[in-house]
């Protein structure tokens, strides 16, 4: 079952958080604002195992460095005038990325943009491959998942732990979106 991560209005039909962040994206007008730049919220709110201390996390994609000027801009503009605003832009494994962070209202928030399409990048990917495993091991799993996170456990270091994962659970994680369902299910049955 596919979910179209790109329209927010699945957050209507979530548990009030889900619903809090979407009017509170809605009233700000983030996503219009970012618009150009094919903004996706990721993480754990769209997957429902955010925790008190979760942020909004908005990934962007830019084409090219005066894409990222003009992201510069635009954050400049419209977002430092909020609380704890800073901006830093810089290049991680040849790649530039830039990153926003500001608070709206009781809510942190971190918009990334890097030069890779939205639904390339890790944030992206980890978070569907999350919501794959919480849909196939249940309400379990998820309570599990959610009381490691309130532990202070990342949200990637919990699932490969859960799932016995060795080595790096970034990477760990999206070996993981190639498997099969039964694959999956037999990961968490061992």
């Amino acid at each position: 079952m596919s979910h179209n991560w790109t329209d927010l209005k699945y957050l209507l039909r979530g548990n009030a958080t889900q619903r809090e962040v979407y009017h509170l994206l809605v009233k700000y007008r983030l996503m219009h604002l970012l618009e150009l730049y094919r903004p996706i919220l990721v993480g754990t709110i769209p997957i429902g195992i955010h925790v008190e201390n979760s942020d909004l996390d908005l990934i962007c994609e830019v084409n090219d460095i005066a894409s990222f000027d003009a992201l510069e801009e635009l954050a400049r503009a419209h977002l430092q005038q909020y609380r704890g605003y800073t901006l830093t832009r810089r290049k991680v494994d040849g790649l530039w990325r830039l990153k926003v962070n500001f608070w709206l209202e009781h809510w942190p928030v971190e918009i990334f943009a890097q030069q890779k399409p939205v639904m390339e990048q890790n944030g992206y990917r980890h978070m569907v491959i999350e919501n794959r495993l919480l849909r196939l091991y249940g309400e379990d799993f998820r309570q599990q998942v959610i009381a490691l996170k309130r532990e202070g456990l990342k949200t990637e270091p919990t699932f490969a732990n859960l799932l016995q994962l060795d080595g790096d659970p970034f990477s760990k994680l999206l070996e993981l979106e190639t498997w099969e369902d039964e694959q999956l299910r037999m990961l968490w049955m061992r």
